[in-house]
């Protein structure tokens, strides 16, 4: 569990991270809070910040379930690929979100595989 202890808090500072982009972003660009939209590129921070969140609220208790069910070590490595894509969706998504494609791919197949195997693992074990 300790692996995946560390990728939780790997994801939990990734979107800190994304988060000092953000506020970067908006001082960089002039775009005053309470504002959300102004300059294109802030926009695209913006959204690669608040994307991160609708995929965190799943990531997290994907991993543990399926850590928990399955194999800590697994749950570990597929969280990586979670982080990568992540990272992948953030650069492709502030230089042309038409590219966005393969960090959302590989930021939302590992919590489908997450999710589906742990939740699976959970009912198979009361048969």
């Amino acid at each position: 569990m300790e692996f995946v202890a560390i990728v939780v808090v790997l994801a939990l500072l990734q979107y800190f991270f994304f988060a000092l982009l953000v506020g970067r972003a908006r001082a960089q660009h002039q775009v005053h809070a309470p504002a959300i939209t102004g300059h294109p590129v802030f926009e695209r921070y913006y959204r690669v910040h608040q994307n991160t969140l609708e995929m965190i609220v799943m990531f997290i208790p994907s991993i543990v379930l399926f850590s928990y069910w399955v194999r800590p070590d697994i749950a570990a490595g597929i969280g990586v690929v979670y982080l990568i894509g992540r990272f992948i969706y953030l650069r492709a998504y502030v230089t042309d979100p038409a590219s966005r494609g393969l960090g959302f791919a590989l930021s939302i197949m590992p919590i489908l595989v997450l999710l589906l195997g742990g939740g699976g693992a959970a009912v198979f074990s009361l048969l």
